[in-house]
């Protein structure tokens, strides 16, 4: 497959001037939906182009950060990743974070029955869920998302309706559909188009009663675009998925008994670090190790560590065969450690994880032992001793967490 070549900054723009439908927007109240700053993408080019084209039309513009449970962004943060000046004075535009955990930031929009939740999960999860999203969405006319898409391991591929839930939803439909793509595996989710989390989404965003529209992109590691899409949100994140399938799956003919996977600086927590461990499981080797190398990392988690470091990471079936003990714990925190622990059995009391996984940060070594995971000291790996040794069985990703690394069809994660 040729992958097509991305574009710059100029590019970017003559896009946007020739596909994103001013007349639209003109006259009505705009809310930019956009990523935090753990997503690659290149809002300092994409956001002032947009804001440019629609601040003169619209009667107002503002831009609410999908957080999800991420902690809120700085204003000077948020200023940064949309290329917004300090000297600026925002006279058109307010910015806001989500608040997922404040019930008077979010509203009721309507209900998930027992009966849909049974159909569009083909029976996994059969309950009764409200969708609540942030309140704000309901004093504006258009919510525009503008966002990249990236193989994910709860929803298949993230983007598209996925930035209103989880991006700005409440607790209850985000905990609903994060442990239903944990009961299902990041393995049997991650990288595929139509999955139940994905129906769950689609069907919950039905009910904002906003017009719904989405800029899409798929995006190199620098964060220039691979292409770029306009339309709903299920348009353009069909297309944008279809393009991501192809440039951010990278194929292996062999599972490797030892990956290093390092995380960039956005993941500067493990909540987000997993990705490291998310992108990689399917080319681990039974019994082999993946290594989430973040010197630079100090935190489990700001918003849900405490939960984490109360149950630790474990497999699965670790939690649906004590269900009792854990089925009050917020579920969005059981999937994250069913994710990062990965595959593997629990019997008789006992744990088998399919691989080993350690971390290499700045989380003290009795802090990982105690969440169940491995340690290595950071200082004591040199990361270019792992490079150009895919022949002994040891892949380096140098920038882990978006490329999705998958066998080929045929090949089983045994070693020879």
């Amino acid at each position: 497959m040729e992958i097509p070549t991305p574009m710059n900054a100029e590019a970017m723009q003559n896009w946007l001037h020739q596909n994103l439908p001013v007349d639209e927007y003109r006259g009505r109240r705009v809310l930019l939906i956009v990523p935090d700053n753990t997503r690659t993408a290149p809002l300092t080019t994409l956001f002032p182009a947009v804001r440019n084209m629609l601040s003169p039309v619209a009667k107002s513009l503002d831009v609410l950060v999908a957080l999800g449970t991420h902690p809120p962004m700085p204003e000077h943060k948020i200023r940064q990743m949309l290329g917004i000046s300090e000297q600026d004075p925002l006279r058109d535009v307010r910015l806001f974070n989500h608040e997922w955990d404040n019930p008077s930031a979010l509203a009721t929009i309507g209900t998930l029955t027992e009966s849909e939740t049974r159909e569009i999960s083909d029976g996994v999860l059969s309950m009764e869920v409200p969708v609540q999203i942030n309140r704000r969405i309901l004093d504006y006319d258009i919510a525009l998302i503008i966002g990249p898409v990236f193989p994910h391991e709860v929803v298949g591929f993230s983007g598209g309706n996925k930035y209103f839930f989880p991006g700005i939803s409440g607790p209850e439909l985000l905990n609903f559909f994060h442990w239903l793509g944990a009961l299902i595996t990041n393995v049997g989710i991650i990288g595929i188009q139509d999955t139940a989390v994905r129906r769950v989404v689609d069907r919950a965003a039905k009910l904002i009663q906003a017009e719904r529209r989405c800029l899409a992109f798929v995006v190199a590691t620098d964060a220039s675009p691979y292409g770029m899409f306009y339309g709903t949100p299920e348009q353009a994140w069909r297309q944008a998925s279809e393009l991501s399938g192809k440039v951010h799956i990278k194929r292996k003919q062999k599972p490797y008994r030892q990956v290093l996977s390092c995380a960039p600086p956005m993941y500067d927590e493990l909540w987000v670090a997993g990705k490291c461990m998310y992108k990689l499981e399917p080319v681990v080797a039974d019994g082999g190790e993946l290594i989430i190398y973040a010197p630079h990392m100090k935190e489990i988690s700001v918003t849900h560590g405490h939960n984490i470091e109360r149950i630790g990471y474990h497999v699965r079936d670790y939690f649906t065969k004590q269900w009792d003990r854990f089925r009050d714990l917020p579920w969005g925190v059981l999937a994250h450690s069913t994710h990062v622990r990965g595959t593997g059995r629990f019997e008789n009391g006992i744990e088998y994880p399919r691989v080993q996984v350690t971390v290499a940060s700045q989380i003290p070594e009795d802090v990982c032992h105690r969440i169940n995971l491995g340690y290595r000291d950071p200082a004591t790996i040199d990361v270019e001793s792992f490079a150009d040794r895919e022949d002994e069985d040891i892949l380096l990703v140098r920038k882990a967490g978006e490329h999705l690394y998958r066998l080929e069809d045929g090949v089983s994660t045994q070693m020879p």
